[in-house]
């Protein structure tokens, strides 16, 4: 019965089907033009709608009251808590420090400029952690600056002498005895100490320092990073292992890590690179609990996320070796015979901008110690196109942006390499545009002097009255502010590092239509948390930040505010109406919650072309890019005329 109903039927729902298939497609259609087309998602959409606005459209005002109501309710958690407002102190060294420069003022006052109006910031009882020893080593670094300039003088009528080059490379061939090798003008990222030497037998332990420059006479040098390499001994009776550790005179030794280490394990990594790349000796089930023999144990390579075995303890008495220390972004690393074995992170106030000598001692014979790719400062009476890379005079059609860039003192290269590059584009020639570099005061006396001299040549640096620690860097962000709305009048203000290369053409192209009020425009995070890790290079405790949420923040290698918003930074830090916080670009984000706390509207105009790590197509900023990298950039864009980028 089915199948011959069916059969009848078949024809007429062959026909009822077509029809219906018809008249959904039909429906779809008409569909689809009366309420027209959807735009693709634009990978730059905040960016772009801000930049290009559209005709606006009838919104209805209950999903609107239903949007800030949800708005609201997810920025309660990154609402700046409620403090009681700093007091101000009095600060002996401070008195010194501004006294002593006036003198350096007289000498090179464009260089000085923020240095000036900066006092406010430093007395207060919530200043940055080391403040107070950063203006008292500006104090020493400041006098012997001044000195050092009088002897240039002297020396340029024949009666000095001159201060010594940076070169990019040194090396040193050594005997049995504690060795030693110069590091004249510090190291930076990527710099590299080599140690070619062969382990003996007479203390079954050797130690390779990174020592860091002594502040004044009399007091012993902060250690950096201490190498200690235990030996597994001549009748293998010792359990071989790496210890590093970092010492300064007001705290001592830090808490020193092990490699291996048998405590509880832990995911540490420093510039992605795991903290001990280690040999873990486990013992077998037959093995004796007292049993100090290695004979039945097992090596063991535990990398992050697996174990297998590996070779043996790669110092072993006799056997040469060549092992590298490398500074990252975040810690040094360590390479044995060409393997990562260690690495770590830089500890408090102990960076490698801070290294002037490495020390070898202990149970080794070294053959060589070799430093290369360190900071090298070029002759500025023998720079070709010194006119060329000059800063220009501001236009007189007033300035639309202002550049603010962090660079630490020995990072030569880095500055000349944006001279040369995004420096030149026709908006900073013209005036339109000001680049202007951020610099404390370093450790060495000689790298000051080049930096003076840097200024004096380029008229684009501005010093800062403290030695340059990571910790302070958020003085910064507020002499970038102070410089771009009371001293230049910019209409808007850009912070940046120094390995970040940013297309002028583009971020002036955007700038010049806008209305310039209220506005924060780069790569916008607006969902993230305090780190809690107190591991971490962020770590952030409750006391700190007590909230679970940040508000939103612009990251760090370049972001743009307006000078409005730069305004009110200055003048609530005059006024102690806003806290200091370590993390200077998650502060400027607390800074401008409570500028929007006071009615202000802010257009946060987020772009995923500012490129917080690395480079891709189609970039504004490309971060992390080295020296060669950057005229690699500049060279792509003036032959190909598109942003492409390199490596």
């Amino acid at each position: 019965m089915f199948f011959r109903y069916v059969e009848e039927n078949l024809g007429m729902k062959k026909w009822t089907g077509g029809v219906l298939i018809v008249a959904l497609a039909l429906i779809l259609f008409l569909s689809y033009t009366l309420i027209g087309k959807s735009e693709p998602s634009k990978k730059h959409s905040a960016a772009y709608d801000f930049f290009n606005p559209q005709p606006p459209k009838e919104e209805d005002p209950d999903l609107n009251a239903n949007a800030n109501a949800n708005a609201n309710a997810n920025a309660n958690g990154g609402i700046e808590p409620t403090r009681p407002k700093p007091q101000l102190g009095y600060l002996q060294e401070l008195e010194d420090l501004y006294s002593l420069s006036k003198n350096l003022s007289l000498e090179g006052p464009s260089a000085m400029l923020a240095w000036g109006r900066m006092k406010f910031l430093f007395p207060r009882s919530d200043a940055l952690p080391e403040t107070v020893q950063g203006v008292k080593e500006a104090i020493v670094m400041c006098r012997d600056l001044l000195v050092m300039i009088e002897e240039g003088k002297a020396a340029k009528l024949g009666n000095g002498s001159i201060a010594r080059n940076c070169p990019s490379f040194v090396n040193a061939s050594l005997s049995k005895n504690e060795t030693s090798l110069e590091i004249p003008c510090g190291l930076v990222e990527d710099s590299s100490v080599t140690v070619i030497g062969i382990p003996d037998t007479r203390n079954n332990s050797f130690q390779i320092e990174l020592i860091g420059s002594p502040i004044k006479e009399g007091l012993n040098p902060p250690v950096v990073l201490l190498y200690d390499v235990v030996l597994p001994g001549e009748n293998l009776t010792k359990e071989p292992v790496i210890v590093q550790n970092a010492w300064t005179q007001e705290s001592g030794w830090g808490k020193a890590e092990r490699c291996p280490d048998h405590g509880p394990p832990r995911a540490l990594e420093v510039d992605g690179l795991v903290n001990c790349n280690t040999q873990i000796i486990r013992r077998t089930a037959e093995d004796s609990p007292n049993m100090t023999h290695p004979t039945n144990r097992k090596l063991a390579n535990v990398s992050e996320e697996s174990s297998h075995v590996s070779a043996a303890f790669q110092f072993v008495e006799g056997n040469p070796f060549i092992a590298t220390f490398w500074a990252g972004a975040e810690g040094f690393h360590t390479t044995v015979n060409g393997r990562h074995e260690t690495s770590f992170a830089y500890r408090e106030r102990l960076e490698p901008w801070l290294v002037n000598k490495v020390n070898v001692k202990g149970s080794l014979t070294t053959i060589s110690i070799i430093a290369k790719g360190l900071p090298a400062s070029e002759d500025v009476d023998l720079v070709g196109d010194v006119q060329q890379l000059k800063a220009a005079t501001p236009s007189k059609k007033g300035l639309l942006l202002l550049i603010g860039v962090f660079s630490s003192g020995n990072n030569f290269e880095r500055r000349m390499a944006l001279r040369r590059t995004w420096m030149q584009y026709d908006g900073v020639r013209s005036g339109k545009v000001a680049v202007h570099f951020f610099v404390g005061l370093h450790t060495n006396k000689e790298v000051n002097l080049k930096v003076w001299r840097e200024g004096e040549v380029y008229g684009d640096i501005q010093f800062m009255p403290f030695v340059d620690y990571y910790s302070l860097l958020t003085y910064k962000t507020i002499a970038i502010c102070l410089l771009g709305s009371e001293i230049m009048s910019a209409k808007f203000i850009m912070k940046m590092d120094d390995d970040a290369f940013v297309r002028i053409d583009e971020i002036s192209s955007r700038l010049e239509g806008s209305t310039g009020k209220g506005l924060v425009y780069g790569r916008i995070s607006f969902d993230s948390a305090p780190n809690r890790d107190k591991d971490n290079k962020w770590f952030i405790s409750e006391e700190e930040w007590p909230n679970s949420t940040y508000p939103p923040w612009a990251h760090g290698p370049g972001y743009i505010v307006s000078h409005d918003v730069a305004e009110f930074i200055v003048a609530g830090h005059r006024a102690r109406d806003l806290m200091l916080f370590k993390l200077e670009d998650v502060a400027v984000g607390i800074w401008i919650q409570q500028y929007e706390s006071k009615g202000q509207k802010i257009e946060y105009v987020n772009d995923d072309r500012f490129n917080n790590e690395g480079c891709e197509a189609d970039y504004i900023l490309a971060h992390y890019q080295n020296p060669r990298m950057m005229l690699c950039l500049w060279d792509n864009l003036l032959k190909n005329h598109k942003p492409e980028c390199c490596e």
